[in-house]
């Protein structure tokens, strides 16, 4: 039998798929793999997480759709579906929003001012020696790590009308207005102390954040800047802030977030919300509702809707730098 005979019988050969072929296979199934191992290593967070924020956030919206007060949650009376009542009666409430505008007014200034403030901290961290910095990074942290119910409660002693050496001292500089004066009895006045403590136990974030992200840009380009006369202002607004960019969105984020929602600030130094409720904010007045009232379902509305200004506001300034073309 010839060899023609035999290849006649033993049929076509199977195709073979071409090496750069199964390459290609090879390499999608390594990528698919090395796509899912992150996710792995953070599912074990990720369930922690969803069970800390997933069910509360879940409870809150439904007890906002609820009528909820004292009567069942003593059991005394069955609890019925209210539907959106409770945000209509919310909406309908001219308290309702002065607070909202005071609330976004006041979390903006603490938000640049924190962010001033830590900024700044960080850029004088690069500029002095190693002692002074030292101390410096200390301190910061120490108002950091210091509770919000404490550190109120110190700064409500330093402004203190009786015992404060805050007033002393102005009035030993000749300001005689501050003599026994009231911080916490007039509403900007009491404003503006929150402020101050907001900022002192909030800038430590941003500073060492900021701190880190300027130690990683190139110190040659920093110093050819200053080499071509470039003031610190002028170096900070056109090569530092470009850089840090990224790390801004991070801290001014957080801080939308902290100061939003700010409440034992406001609870402790101006009892509550301070006189006839001149300093009320939303958490505060959410607890004030849900717990003095024993509105539960109503202080759930108004936590439903902190929280989706918290997300708008967040998707708003992620999608404005979307659209300048930064990377997030």
């Amino acid at each position: 039998m010839t060899s023609g005979t035999l290849s006649q019988h033993a049929g076509p050969e199977p195709a073979r798929t071409p090496p750069s072929r199964r390459a290609a296979r090879v390499t999608r199934r390594r990528a698919g793999r090395g796509s899912r191992t992150p996710w792995l290593y953070l599912a074990p967070a990720l369930v922690v997480l969803g069970g800390l924020l997933i069910y509360p956030i879940y409870q809150l919206g439904l007890i906002s759709f609820l009528e909820y007060t004292q009567a069942q949650v003593s059991g005394g009376e069955p609890t019925s579906f209210q539907g959106f009542a409770n945000y209509a009666e919310l909406f309908r409430d001219a308290e309702f929003w002065s607070v909202t505008l005071t609330t976004v007014v006041f979390a903006a200034v603490c938000v640049v001012s924190t962010l001033a403030v830590g900024c700044a901290l960080a850029v004088l961290l690069t500029r002095v020696r190693a002692v002074p910095r030292l101390a410096l990074m200390l301190a910061a942290l120490g108002a950091w790590a210091t509770p919000a119910v404490t550190g109120s409660t110190v700064w409500l002693f330093l402004f203190d009308p009786d015992y404060g050496p805050v007033d002393r001292v102005l009035t030993w500089f000749g300001l005689s207005g501050f003599h026994d004066y009231s911080w916490t009895y007039e509403r900007y006045s009491a404003f503006a102390l929150v402020l101050f403590e907001i900022v002192w136990c909030s800038f430590p974030f941003v500073m060492v954040t900021v701190y880190a992200g300027i130690k990683a840009i190139p110190a040659e380009v920093l110093e050819a800047a200053a080499l071509d006369g470039a003031s610190a202002w002028r170096i900070w607004r056109g090569i530092m802030a470009p850089m840090l960019r990224p790390i801004l969105v991070v801290v001014t984020i957080q801080s939308i977030i902290w100061d939003f929602k700010v409440f034992t600030q406001i609870y402790v130094m101006t009892n509550g919300g301070g006189t006839a409720g001149q300093n009320m904010v939303l958490n505060v007045y959410a607890y004030q509702e849900a717990f003095a009232s024993s509105e539960y379902g109503l202080g759930s509305a108004i936590g439903v809707v902190m929280l989706l200004i918290l997300l708008a506001v967040t998707l708003v300034y992620l999608r404005l730098l979307r659209r300048q073309g930064e990377e997030l």
